[in-house]
């Protein structure tokens, strides 16, 4: 196991969605990091994790995360994460309710020279969105 693998998703979790220090992006992430979501890949490196964590942080700026570390190999961490906050902003055709929400990532990062190359990642955060529509 390598723990200072999961020690980094902890601190950039910490750093970047916690305390929104965007600046600390260069300490985590790979300049050609890429994001595989469900339906799309997110390429762009740096400029589209600024992107998508200033959606949103301005969405949910209370945001709150607590990291599990799943399983460690020589280059990969499987993880989830479960994030509180309230819904304070417009998101992705949401309006915003000003209720609170949680709701879980679960997350396989690659890793290369350090960074965080690669992430797959899913999410209920849709699912969290349309139940508290329904209210």
């Amino acid at each position: 196991m390598n723990r200072s693998l999961a020690k980094k998703i902890k601190a950039a979790n910490s750093a970047l969605i916690s305390n929104g220090n965007l600046d600390a992006l260069g300490e985590f992430f790979a300049p050609d990091y890429v994001a595989h979501l469900t339906d799309q890949d997110m390429k762009g490196g740096h400029d589209a994790i600024l992107k998508v964590a200033s959606m949103y942080r301005r969405a949910f700026p209370d945001t709150e995360v607590q990291v599990e570390i799943l399983v460690e190999g020589k280059d990969r961490v499987a993880w989830q994460r479960t994030l509180r906050a309230t819904h304070r902003g417009n998101f992705k055709g949401f309006p915003a309710t000003g209720r609170p929400i949680v709701w879980r990532d679960m997350v396989t990062s690659r890793f290369h020279d350090g960074l965080i190359a690669e992430d797959w990642l899913i999410t209920d955060l849709a699912e969290r969105l349309l139940l508290g529509r329904k209210r």
